[in-house]
């Protein structure tokens, strides 16, 4: 064990005691106020309902009781604020800094108990996602509470919750020096273990490299989950939208015992002959094709027995023509059995994704009356805006979905779904998604304003979502196409409230032209000659990595595009920069949608816009937030070097109303919230717990813990 280096940051208020045992339709996790789970509860709400001593009329009482920082956990750790901590019998744990070091901490005083760090390996260095690390998993396992985290080099770790270290007699020796003979599995040969280029390969497996830069990479970004003594675990890959080649291994969900480390199942992402949707990859790219990672966190519903995972898209996400078909299982929410690895049910939100649609939130798992039928529902987010309620034990839709007609692709050779799935109810985050930028939709607070908008739109042709990137060149009496996105990402997830099965999602607008695609005739301009010798890869400094062996037939090109044209600074459409809205799911209706934080300057003393009463369009920083008792905690990230402060410059904590998003109370805080949040009792003082941190302000991110004056 060694002395800590510190970690991602992360703001703890403390309240004072009063919790009961779990709500009514809440997951378990919350239990004697723990937080055992990223999201609080298996169900991922990232709310504590029944921590109610917090109130409005004691919220401005908070105060900085002890801060715990992070800048010594390595370069960039003030980027790497995503881990939310889980909570256990009066420890936080978390990860942090790209080397996703695994910190435990004293809840009371801030002290780090121990740190774990993985021994350095060339796989860690090609790795893509070291700033992406999302937290830990926790369990307790004959009697002893156990940590589990992916890392980077995409092993499984199982650590001793008291002493950091790793458990003994669980996993199996990984061939490395600078391992631990016990406490660690390599996940890769499971993985690799059944796919046809591997088996095809016929070298030896190296454990220092991972898989063959050749046929691909993995890592991991999510942590894992535990479910009835299942670890499942889920991986990741470089970004598809920065991937060129056609070639990688796919990321497989793979289950573990818990207790021993042995491998129980895995779950073909990409279904081989004779699984359940091999027929929707065509052209036999399923022998291929890979990724399919799992950003997001997942949920679990342990007395049904399933995991609930999402999914993104395979290989070269820009094009698709090397994998045409609807390319299941990509771009679903999917239901595992957790014994087994079996489908259950899945949803495919999207098909073909072309347009960075990978879907960012973990499912919510919430209990709903849907006219007067009581409904075990799962509740997912995208980042277009739309919102799909289903029911999580059969994965029905709860009110209808239909497929809409939407813009196929003009690239030859390339794969577009002629339709796409629009839920019925609830009703997007931003209506703007239906139909683009429509009358009602333009900057036309002025006359002028209004002209210069239908003048520049008249070179575009405009639509809503999944607007594929045209041909370079092409012969089309307009620009460029126009797509507009209305949701959410994975910085500012939504949460929801099982007492009442309000949801509470933060949303912003985009408008922009996707830019075009060109042949490349095989050649990778950007990245140079595809297969670097294992001698060539040790030595080199750190960097994306190019993997496979086949250029895609198309990639990003022409003149430079992405953003349409404003009016001398002004958008040509009415911005929502951040706003915050809130569903009834029982119903499926929108309660309040207000705007978050101030509108920036720019837009609100442009000469154009002198003397015009013009709406709030909110701030540029994301919304965070979380339920505690009856408060709808909030506060807004630093995006742009712009948050929401008071008349001192600070940033502020606020305690809305859950029903109408009114502001009770506030109070000021050290730096910006970021990502997240959480709540725990200790000690009879129950705390939130918020990831903060900026590096546009130079603050590293943090853990600031507040609680009520004594």
């Amino acid at each position: 064990m060694k002395r800590p280096r510190l970690v991602s940051g992360i703001l703890a208020l403390a309240v004072l005691p009063g919790l009961a045992s779990r709500g009514a339709g809440q997951q378990p996790g919350l239990e004697n106020g723990e937080w055992r789970y990223l999201g609080g509860d298996a169900g991922n709400t990232r709310s504590a309902p029944l921590l109610d001593r917090i109130d409005a009329s004691n919220f401005s009482d908070l105060a900085v009781a002890w801060t715990w920082r992070g800048d010594n956990f390595g370069p960039g750790v003030e980027y790497t604020v995503r881990a939310t901590p889980v909570f256990v019998d009066g420890v936080l744990y978390t990860v942090a800094g790209q080397r996703r070091q695994v910190v435990a901490i004293d809840a009371g005083t801030g002290e780090t108990l121990w740190t774990f760090r993985e021994p350095e390996t060339m796989r860690y260095l090609r790795s893509p996602r070291t700033d992406f690390g999302k937290g830990v998993a926790y369990a307790e396992v004959n009697g002893r509470g156990v940590v589990y985290v992916t890392s980077p080099a995409f092993f499984l770790w199982a650590l001793d919750a008291r002493t950091g270290r790793p458990l003994e007699d669980w996993g199996a020796p990984v061939g490395l020096d600078a391992f631990s003979e016990t406490g660690v599995v390599d996940l890769i040969p499971d993985l690799m273990a059944d796919w046809e280029p591997w088996l095809e390969w016929n070298e030896p497996y190296d454990a220092d490299l991972g898989v063959p830069q050749r046929l691909g990479m993995v890592t991991s970004s999510a942590p894992p989950i535990v479910v009835n003594g299942v670890v499942v675990v889920l991986s990741g890959h470089e970004p598809s939208y920065d991937q060129t080649r056609i070639e990688n291994v796919p990321g497989d969900i793979m289950g573990y015992d818990a207790a021993t480390g042995a491998h129980l199942w895995k779950f073909h992402v990409i279904p081989r002959p004779g699984e359940f949707g091999h027929e929707t990859w065509e052209n036999d790219a399923w022998r291929w094709s890979g990724d399919m990672s799992q950003w997001a966190p997942a949920s679990a519903d342990p007395a049904l027995g399933l995991v609930y995972v999402v999914t993104n898209a395979s290989t070269v996400q820009s094009y698709t023509g090397h994998r045409p078909g609807d390319n299941l299982i990509g771009g679903s929410v999917l239901a595992l059995d957790v014994e087994t690895g079996r489908r259950r049910w899945h949803y495919q939100i999207h098909r073909s994704d072309q347009w960075n649609y990978d879907i960012p939130t973990a499912p919510i798992l919430l209990d709903l009356t849907v006219e007067g039928r009581s409904i075990p529902a799962l509740i997912q987010n995208t980042k277009q805006g739309l919102i799909f309620a289903l029911d999580r034990e059969t994965g029905e839709p709860i009110w209808p979905i239909e497929d809409r007609a939407v813009f196929e692709t003009q690239v030859p050779g390339n794969y577009t779904a002629a339709t796409q799935p629009y839920p019925s109810r609830p009703a997007p985050l931003d209506p703007i998604v239906w139909d683009g930028i429509t009358e009602a939709f333009l900057f036309d607070y002025t006359p002028v304003l209004k002209e210069r908008a239908e003048e520049i739109l008249s070179e575009f042709r405009v639509g809503g979502l999944y607007v594929p990137p045209l041909p370079w060149p092409h012969d089309n009496d307009y620009v460029n196409v126009v797509g507009c996105l209305g949701g959410l990402n994975i910085y500012h997830p939504p949460i929801a409230d099982p007492t009442t099965g309000i949801m509470y999602a933060p949303h912003n607008r985009s408008c922009s032209a996707p830019g075009y695609l060109a042949p490349t005739n095989g050649i990778d301009e950007e990245r140079g000659l595809p297969g670097l010798s294992a001698e060539a890869w040790r030595g080199r400094e750190r960097h994306t990595p190019t993997t496979g062996t086949t250029v895609a037939a198309w990639a990003p090109g022409g003149p430079a595009t992405g953003g349409l044209p404003s009016i001398d600074g002004l958008p040509v459409y009415k911005p929502l920069f951040q706003g915050l809205a809130a569903y009834d799911m029982n119903t499926g209706e929108r309660l309040w949608d207000i705007p978050i934080g101030r509108t920036p300057e720019r837009i609100r003393n442009h000469p154009l816009l002198e003397g015009v009463d013009v709406p709030e369009f909110g701030g540029t920083g994301h919304s965070i937030q979380m339920v505690v008792g009856d408060l709808l905690v909030q506060t807004t990230e630093d995006l742009r070097g712009e948050t929401e402060t008071n008349e001192n410059g600070m940033p502020m904590l606020h305690a809305r109303d859950k029903r109408t998003g009114e502001i009770l109370a506030s109070v000021e805080i050290p730096v910006p919230g970021q990502y997240g949040m959480m709540t725990y009792m200790h000690d009879g003082r129950p705390y939130i717990v918020v990831q903060s941190g900026s590096a546009r302000r130079g603050q590293p991110g943090a853990l600031v813990a507040l609680t009520l004056r004594d």
